[in-house]
């Protein structure tokens, strides 16, 4: 059956900055869905990730702003210091709140409130990292009948993110880094017959 995916949400961390580069750079130029970005980073982080992939990819890239609205054929990546929220009406807040499984932004707090925004029209992807963040929002996102997606951790530069996610149980497919791209367009544009 056709499905109709609106929204990604990536989660990421040792490692990111390549894995990052690969995912985004081989994105197809028509992008029909925002993809929406926490990459661990130090709080006093500058903005070089994003310049960095803003100039490699055919997609806008930028940080997510407070109140903004979240926009189709966008890559928004959460500020440093801050947990990235998505609200009911698909804006974003920004959060000071407590570190989760050690890190602002979390990946959790950024899947969980995807999750109740999109529902089953979500696709959440975990790739590198050396913590759990992201086990407990990939759940989330499986609950709301999201399709969720990890890297292979055998070829994960930090493969404790992809193997958390894994051991949930709530992970549709496991896929090597490089194919993830094409994987992703066929499911946006609806190349993928995925059961229910």
């Amino acid at each position: 059956m056709e499905h109709c995916y609106k929204a990604v949400v990536v989660g990421v961390s040792a490692g990111g900055f390549k894995a990052l580069r690969v995912l985004l750079s081989s994105l197809h130029a028509t992008l029909p869905a925002p993809i929406i970005i926490v990459q661990h980073r130090m709080a006093s982080s500058d903005n070089y990730l994003v310049t960095y992939l803003d100039n490699h990819c055919p997609h806008t890239v930028k940080e997510a702003e407070e109140k903004e609205c979240i926009e189709e054929g966008v890559i928004y990546i959460a500020p440093a210091d801050y947990h990235l929220l998505v609200e009911k009406d698909k804006t974003f807040s920004l959060s000071v709140d407590e570190l989760v499984c050690f890190a602002r932004p979390s990946v959790d707090v950024l899947f969980e409130t995807a999750a109740a925004a999109y529902k089953d029209t979500l696709v959440a992807i975990i790739l590198t990292g050396a913590n759990s963040d992201g086990s407990a929002g990939i759940q989330k996102v499986k609950n709301h009948g999201g399709l969720t997606i990890t890297q292979n951790p055998d070829t994960a530069e930090s493969p404790v993110m992809p193997l958390a996610a894994i051991a949930t149980k709530s992970v549709d497919f496991m896929l090597e880094l490089e194919d993830i791209p094409l994987f992703l367009m066929d499911l946006l544009e609806g190349k993928h017959d995925i059961p229910d």
